[in-house]
């Protein structure tokens, strides 16, 4: 049994396959640029005696500028009978060390994410076992790796393979699942080339060579991205054939809600809208909702309520349920701008309800941040009618900005829209579910004292990362004051098949 501790500084090593303003694919992005932040400063604000020094590792994609960068060290991790060089960098992000790890896996593919399972499983296998070997160059050792989703889980599994074999070792990992489908390639022959053997886990056979159950296997704790969809993960609609494992795995696992970064989404100082406002000034914003009718070729009126969807064009968000569903609404009042690309007969699906409702739809297949702003500060309602959304930040971006949201009742939706207090949410993944949701906010609209007590309800909910980082932070300290359950099976466990 180890002798776990609680020392002075907590240090934490971050590692995620993507993190802004460095490089950003999809929302691991923005949690991972914006967690670690928020960890160090409410370590100089609330810890106390405790403090936490995190640190941010990423592997060096071709498209991160080098240029402010400086080397740290050249090692090497073994493979086969031969060694792989790695090459280690270190910048800086508002005081915070960020290390970037290169090799020729990662030159290798090219891209963030790839479309080849081979490629993608070599490269983020030899990026996690590069990282856990990271500290050593840098003269740091960690209390916890924070591995997240299937890209640096291996992290989790090689940190214990180690705690096997060398006693010494204190450290514990965390396992964030930002979307539990995606849960890697067979990387079988990858692990064994780089020395890792396979564990007899008690995970589905077809999971046991997968990098996200390894990782999840090996963690002491795992954490789901909502309090909500910590639950649905326990589930077959959600579990995705591992709510088995996690039902035994209830004790460690954990639900804390992702945090928006208020800093850059203020309506106050919001640079991409024609006017800034607060919950005080709401009789300002309807001039952003005219200038967004005018940009994007929409009658420009006041009294007719005006969706929005920013979101990519996929099954799982729903587009489908709503584009549906608002054909079926033609009689009612109503604007619609959605904006968001992906797949082909969604967007097909779109463009149809533009080509039938020319008076009133307007759909735009791209990624826009600024349009994306600007419907989030003039839309009068936002729509997200998922049929799985793990966490969600659009609906905490839409309330900031006084946007009411129209969501199903699904992981971080639910979690954070309270049915005709701050939005409108409905239950079935059903087009007459949505259509019901959509005329009580229809009917609503034209009462402006109801809907003001909306949209400042909204306002007025704090998503701050701080509210996030208080639960991490107590996450950390409690894993570091109990010893981890995993490591009294680990031995029996890691063997060669």
């Amino acid at each position: 049994m180890y002798n776990w501790y609680m020392p002075h500084t907590i240090n934490i090593l971050f590692i995620a396959a993507e993190a802004e303003p460095f490089v950003k694919v999809g929302g691991l992005g923005d949690v991972a640029g914006t967690l670690p932040r928020a960890l160090r400063s409410l370590s100089a604000e609330v810890t106390g005696e405790v403090k936490l020094d995190v640190r941010l590792v990423l592997p060096l994609h071709s498209v991160i500028r080098q240029d402010s960068l400086r080397p740290v060290g050249i090692y090497s991790i073994p493979r086969g009978e031969s060694e792989v060089q790695v090459e280690a960098f270190e910048g800086v992000l508002d005081g915070m060390p960020v290390y970037f790890i290169n090799g020729e896996p990662i030159r290798a593919s090219g891209s963030v994410y790839s479309s080849n399972n081979k490629l993608d499983g070599e490269k983020y296998t030899f990026f996690s076992l590069a990282a856990l070997e990271l500290p050593l160059q840098i003269n740091w050792i960690p209390n916890i790796i924070h591995a997240n989703d299937w890209h640096t889980a291996l992290a989790s599994y090689g940190n214990l393979v180690k705690r096997w074999e060398d006693k010494k070792n204190r450290m514990a990992s965390v396992v964030t699942i930002h979307n539990l489908p995606f849960m890697g390639p067979d990387v079988k022959e990858t692990l064994e080339s780089y020395g890792l053997p396979l564990a007899n886990t008690d995970l589905p056979d077809w999971a046991r060579v997968m990098p996200m159950p390894l990782g999840l296997w090996a963690s002491d704790a795992i954490v789901a991205v909502s309090p909500t969809y910590a639950e649905e993960i326990l589930h077959p609609e959600f579990g995705c054939g591992l709510q088995d494992f996690l039902k035994n795995r209830t004790e460690t696992l954990y639900g804390i809600l992702n945090g928006l970064d208020t800093a850059s989404f203020d309506p106050q100082t919001d640079s991409t809208l024609a006017a800034n406002f607060n919950a005080d000034t709401l009789s300002i914003r309807p001039r952003n909702k005219a200038a967004l009718q005018e940009r994007i070729g929409l009658p420009v009126l006041s009294d007719v309520p005006l969706m929005g969807m920013v979101s990519r064009m996929d099954q799982a968000k729903g587009i489908d349920i709503a584009l549906k569903g608002l054909k079926m609404l033609a009689k009612q009042n109503w604007q619609l701008i959605l904006l968001g690309a992906g797949d082909a007969k969604l967007e097909a699906m779109a463009k149809k309800l533009q080509e039938d409702m020319p008076d009133r739809v307007r759909v735009e297949t791209r990624y826009d941040a600024k349009l994306a702003r600007q419907i989030y500060g003039g839309a009068d309602v936002l729509l997200m009618p998922s049929r799985y959304e793990p966490c969600g930040i659009s609906q905490m971006i839409a309330m900031r900005y006084g946007c009411v949201p129209l969501v199903r009742a699904v992981g971080g939706l639910h979690d954070t829209v309270t049915d005709s207090e701050t939005g409108f949410v409905f239950v079935d993944a059903k087009a007459k579910s949505f259509n019901d949701a959509v005329r009580r906010a229809l009917n609503l609209y034209p009462d402006r004292s109801r809907w003001l007590n909306l949209q400042r309800a909204g306002m007025a909910l704090d998503f701050s990362w701080h509210n996030s980082a208080k639960k991490y932070f107590e996450l950390y300290k409690k894993l570091l004051e109990q010893t981890p359950s995993s490591v009294g099976v680990v031995n029996s466990a890691l063997r060669e098949k």
